[in-house]
């Protein structure tokens, strides 16, 4: 079989690729598991691995599942006394998906989220708890819809450290909550399509300099 030079090139290419990538591997970098010992300073939401899910009863037949993305926002984080944090995220509603276009499209109406009348949706918290080593309670307020409600989060602390792709100190934490959307006055459908909905985010933040 004849080979070209161009694909001599290309598997030379691709072998020292893979050389590079097995003599340094991502797993490589130190995260600590304490959030004691990560540095405190002010953080802004990295979008990009950053994920809001939602979770609701369809019909009671199905719990159907979709997600909003591109976050932004900031977090004042003191790991000493984590109470002392502040925290602040907002979210576009029109970035809600849920890999049904037709679906998406419905949600984003006047009918539901009406996300050209209120393009965003914002938490920001009144008090951070510590409960356990590695575990908070985060109580804030909830603006979806136009409408503002207390809200709280189970937190957990993922970890911490230099992301080995792009250096930046990066901390990261899971949240979960549930909230009556209808509190909201997001009634469409209500109790056909469950008025409980389970929030679990997952959050990135990247340390400013």
């Amino acid at each position: 079989m004849i080979r070209s030079p161009l694909f001599a090139v290309a598997v030379a290419a691709g072998v020292a690729f893979g050389a590079a990538a097995v003599s340094t591997p991502a797993s490589a970098q130190v995260v600590t598991k304490d959030p004691g010992h990560v540095q405190s300073g002010n953080y802004a939401v990295e979008p990009a691995h950053t994920r809001v899910l939602f979770a609701v009863s369809h019909m009671g037949f199905t719990t159907w599942y979709g997600n909003v993305s591109d976050a932004s926002g900031s977090l004042d984080f003191d790991a000493k006394v984590p109470s002392h944090s502040k925290l602040s995220i907002t979210l576009p509603t029109d970035s809600i998906s849920t890999t049904n276009p037709k679906l998406d499209g419905e949600l984003k109406s006047p009918t539901w989220l009406d996300a050209a009348k209120y393009p965003t949706i914002t938490f920001n918290a009144t008090s951070i708890t510590r409960t356990g080593h590695d575990t908070g309670r985060i109580k804030g307020e909830l603006t979806l819809h136009g409408v503002t409600q207390p809200v709280t989060l189970d937190a957990h602390f993922n970890g911490g450290g230099v992301n080995p792709l792009d250096k930046a100190y990066t901390i990261g934490f899971d949240g979960t909550t549930t909230i009556k959307r209808s509190a909201f006055g997001i009634k469409t459908y209500v109790p056909l399509i469950g008025d409980t909905v389970t929030v679990t985010i997952s959050s990135a933040f990247e340390r400013r300099a």
